[in-house]
């Protein structure tokens, strides 16, 4: 069962202002990679199922998660089924990210008041997804659309929330102009974890790459 609400997810995903994406097979440097962010102060996590057994890695690390790293608010993205969606939700997934916008994941996820986050890619699938509940809506693949989409859709439409993933960088240019376009946060996956980083094992520089670019979004809000 998820430990936070879809409020809360939603509240800590628009004050974060990022969500960093990752997998990998192993769980014990899965665990590191969570600490890093954690200590480069993000307090989420989307954890991609893409590989074999994926469920049992994110298992073990939610439960790391509840007793090692207070306030971490663990998720789940990749997913294309409900089934996969309820697998996950039933080892306390707290929010679920699609590649795609399908209504048998939206009606799984609200009966448990999880928050799920839809790929979306036209107005029509946005309009769609916030009518079955959904907070915030995941701009996939980002870069095909450019921040431009987002400004447009926010003109007629000012209340929604859009997560841009998917050719977002760490880069004060490419921030600024996701976060100037009306993006609610960004998703960032091997931007921001990179294979280098996980080759040697570089947790403390990953934990100085996260509390930069949460800075540089800090200051881009601020301006």
């Amino acid at each position: 069962m998820a430990k936070y609400s879809r409020i809360e997810v939603a509240q800590t995903m628009k004050e974060n202002g990022m969500v960093p994406l990752f997998f990998h097979s192993d769980i014990e440097l899965s665990k590191k990679v969570l600490k890093a962010c954690y200590d480069g102060g993000s307090r989420l996590m989307e954890f991609t199922s893409r590989g074999d057994f994926a469920h049992e890695v994110f298992g073990a690390l939610n439960k790391y998660a509840l007793a090692e790293l207070p306030g971490m608010i663990l998720g789940v993205g990749s997913i294309t089924d409900a089934a996969s969606a309820s697998l996950y939700m039933s080892l306390g997934a707290n929010f679920i990210v699609t590649p795609v916008f399908r209504e048998d994941i939206a009606i799984a996820c609200n009966r448990r008041k999880v928050l799920w986050s839809p790929g979306c890619g036209t107005l029509t699938e946005i309009a769609r997804a916030e009518e079955l509940g959904c907070e915030i809506v995941k701009l996939f693949p980002a870069d095909t659309y450019g921040p431009e989409f987002i400004k447009a859709i926010k003109g007629p439409c000012p209340w929604t929330n859009i997560m841009p993933t998917g050719g977002v960088y760490p880069t004060v240019e490419s921030l600024s102009s996701w976060l100037h376009a009306g993006a609610t946060c960004v998703g960032l996956g091997s931007q921001l974890i990179s294979k280098d980083i996980l080759e040697k094992k570089d947790f403390d520089g990953l934990t100085s790459k996260v509390k930069q670019v949460l800075g540089i979004i800090k200051e881009i809000r601020e301006k």
